[in-house]
């Protein structure tokens, strides 16, 4: 699947909680490296003219204001979990800017979540001010076209729950996994660089824990891998990073890719 080049920025690359967590003085949590600071797991594609982001979650101000974001014309949803869609409510300074709807893209399942979650934005008679979001569902097997970039949606198992991972050009985008199916692997098939997610070196019901991981990019064989959604558990950065395979690596808040 070929594309216009973009660049993709982690905008976040922790757990629900992030990291440091509150309360807790392990090393991971205590460093100073800025790598280990972890805000909740987001990303954002920018072709240059515009930019496409990828879940919603509580720090999504502080990463538009971090990334310097000011075009945000779409959002795709992964799933409903709080950490990837509480964030809704600040979408209200695009519209602003835009004097449009925002398109929120996500399965039929999340857009009526999100629906009843934040009922106040899709009320009858809305208070002023408040955002203005179009639902978009969309089907794990009907591609997009967004702002110029052809997506994909790939449906992973988070547990028991379907979740959206994305597909775009030689990048395949994929957060909160656990499990996939040979027809959704198909598409992933072909993809340079591999994002996903690798909790710590535990096993979890619901997440790829590190040693899952590296089994699913030996799978996939990309030229790159970077992982995502990392616990405080995962260990430091930089002690992590020593022990990867060579084209593998720890995503960290920040770090952009350049997509051809």
């Amino acid at each position: 699947m070929k594309t216009n080049p973009f660049t993709l920025t982690f905008l976040g690359t922790g757990t629900s909680q992030g990291v440091p967590v509150i309360g807790c003085d392990c090393p991971v949590c205590r460093s100073d490296d800025p790598r280990d600071r972890r805000l909740r797991t987001a990303a954002m594609l920018d072709t240059g003219q515009s930019q496409i982001v990828i879940d919603v979650g509580p720090d999504f101000r502080q990463q538009m204001l971090r990334a310097g974001a000011a075009n945000v014309r779409a959002v795709l949803l992964t799933h409903e979990h709080n950490d990837h869609i509480i964030g809704l409510d600040d979408l209200r300074p695009f519209n602003f800017l835009q004097w449009r709807n925002m398109p929120i893209y996500a399965s039929e399942r999340v857009c009526e979540n999100v629906r009843h979650r934040f009922a106040y934005i899709f009320a009858a008679e809305k208070y002023p001010g408040a955002p203005l979001l179009e639902l978009r569902a969309i089907d794990k097997d009907e591609p997009l076209l967004l702002e110029g970039l052809p997506i994909q949606p790939i449906e992973v198992m988070h547990g028991k729950l379907p979740v959206l991972g994305f597909r775009i050009g030689a990048l395949t985008y994929l957060t909160d996994m656990k499990t996939i199916a040979d027809e959704e692997l198909e598409k992933v098939a072909g993809s340079r660089i591999l994002v996903v997610n690798a909790l710590h070196h535990n096993p979890h019901q619901t997440h790829l824990n590190l040693e899952e991981a590296l089994a699913f990019v030996e799978r996939v064989r990309p030229e790159q891998a970077y992982l995502l959604h990392c616990s405080h558990r995962m260990g430091l950065h930089a002690e992590v990073s020593a022990e990867l395979p060579e084209n593998v690596f720890l995503a960290y808040d920040g770090l952009q890719l350049k997509i051809e």
